[in-house]
């Protein structure tokens, strides 16, 4: 039967806390009644260092309730790196591990069904979101223009897939061995190759509080998922540069032609406009190799991801 782990990331969760695990302690029990997993499986909480009281309440629930286990990371070290140390540390508990966040957004009624496929042979269950009504249109609009962007750029990915998944032992431990810093699990999981599938989720409202994941965490988030996966925007700017060279080539040619027939005006827009334009380019594109650099910089030091400071077993 199978051993199946959960792993959420908590950053100030205490308002939700409480209501999920009922709502996955009543899963788990019928999940169990139906011969799905078996009955040592558990839900492991990653408190990435919370302000509030939500590594209290992790304790709390872990002397309440026997599925119950958490691991506190010694400072906040951000969703992607509190995900892989949660799946890093329980996967030598389960069979499967099936990452999901706190509040609970995602359809847990996938769960089953993932079970079910990764029993089948598949070692990697993605949640695609079908529906994301319950998320501000803001949201919706930029998550969807993220993904097109992604695609078109190269990166490797499930379209409308964020981090709700199931993992086997076996693609967890290839996934062990990519080193990445300026990890973007959602580029990073499907270059593993397993056999994989998907399931529909349907993302709910939040039950209580407010999403963790500001704009620009999102855009960073956004930012690293590109520049880690590909290079196109290097090119990009490459081939922008010759056509700007093109451009000035075309004003030369005016601007002398104006001289020989005497048609040439004096003036300063012109010339501001171009400073501007040109001026413009060039920090964007120091802009873009400075982040491709940046990464690099990560990268060469490598300093661990994160600190665990206490695990409830």
């Amino acid at each position: 039967m199978i051993r199946l782990a959960t792993v959420s990331p908590c950053y100030n969760e205490e308002a939700v806390l409480r209501h999920s695990v009922e709502r996955l302690t009543a899963l788990f029990e019928k999940m169990i009644a139906d011969g799905l997993i078996s009955d040592d499986s558990m839900m492991v909480f990653v408190n990435d260092g919370s302000r509030d009281n939500t590594w209290q309440i992790i304790r709390e629930l872990h002397g309440e309730n026997r599925f119950v286990r958490g691991i506190n990371l010694s400072r906040n070290v951000g969703h992607q790196n509190a995900i892989m140390a949660g799946m890093k540390t329980a996967k030598n508990w389960a069979d499967a591990i099936v990452t999901i966040d706190a509040d609970l957004q995602d359809d847990i009624e996938c769960i089953p069904q993932m079970v079910q496929k990764f029993a089948a042979g598949k070692d990697i269950v993605y949640g695609v979101k079908v529906s994301r009504e319950a998320d501000p249109p803001m949201k919706r609009m930029t998550a969807q223009a993220f993904y097109k962007l992604q695609r078109s750029m190269g990166v490797e990915g499930v379209y409308n897939h964020a981090d709700f998944r199931l993992m086997s032992r076996r693609a967890l431990d290839m996934l062990d061995e990519y080193k990445e810093h300026n990890l973007y699990l959602r580029g990073l999981i499907p270059q593993i190759g397993l056999q994989s599938d998907t399931v529909n989720d349907i993302i709910s409202e939040r039950y209580a509080g407010a999403s963790k994941y500001t704009v620009s965490k999102m855009l960073k988030l956004a930012l690293n998922g590109i520049t880690a996966f590909s290079v196109k925007p290097m090119y990009a700017i490459f081939y922008l540069g010759l056509i700007f060279l093109l451009i000035a080539f075309g004003i030369g040619i005016y601007v002398t032609h104006a001289l020989i027939v005497g048609t040439a005006v004096p003036g300063w827009s012109s010339l501001i406009l171009s400073i501007w334009l040109v001026g413009g380019f060039v920090l964007v594109s120091l802009g873009t190799m400075g982040v491709y650099i940046g990464n690099i910089y990560t990268e060469v030091k490598s300093r661990p991801l994160y600190h665990v400071a206490e695990i409830l077993d």
